[in-house]
């Protein structure tokens, strides 16, 4: 297989099928064969990053699923962030996310900062 930077979706769909091969002969990463799909999968990875961008997810709407895992309430951020009012505000979209706040959510939920300030 000759590997190159991939410039079209045949391109991409032909190396992908290639990739798929590969798998089902279940080759040692540290073989000439391994390495190279090794490669193709930082080829493929590359493609995808400037052709299929995955856009991040509403932050308030992960501030919330993380207080669900969490088994947090409202009242649970009043400690963080200020008081139950600004808390209910600020989960129903009607307060803005701050820096200060995105800063004690990424802190204190442990949610990536890219997602917060995105």
């Amino acid at each position: 297989m000759h590997l190159q930077i991939i410039k079209t979706e045949n391109e991409y769909r032909d190396l992908l099928n290639w990739v798929d091969g590969q798998f089902d002969l279940n080759l040692a990463p540290d073989s000439k064969e391994g390495q190279l799909l090794q490669i193709a999968l930082l080829l493929i990875k590359q493609y995808e990053d400037l052709h299929y961008t995955i856009p991040f997810p509403d932050a308030i709407e992960v501030v919330k699923l993380k207080m669900s895992e969490n088994g947090l309430i409202n009242k649970d951020l009043v400690n963080w962030i200020g008081s139950k009012g600004y808390v209910s505000a600020l989960l129903s979209g009607k307060k803005p996310l701050t820096l200060r706040i995105a800063k004690v959510l990424h802190h204190k939920l442990g949610i990536p900062a890219e997602v917060l300030l995105a």
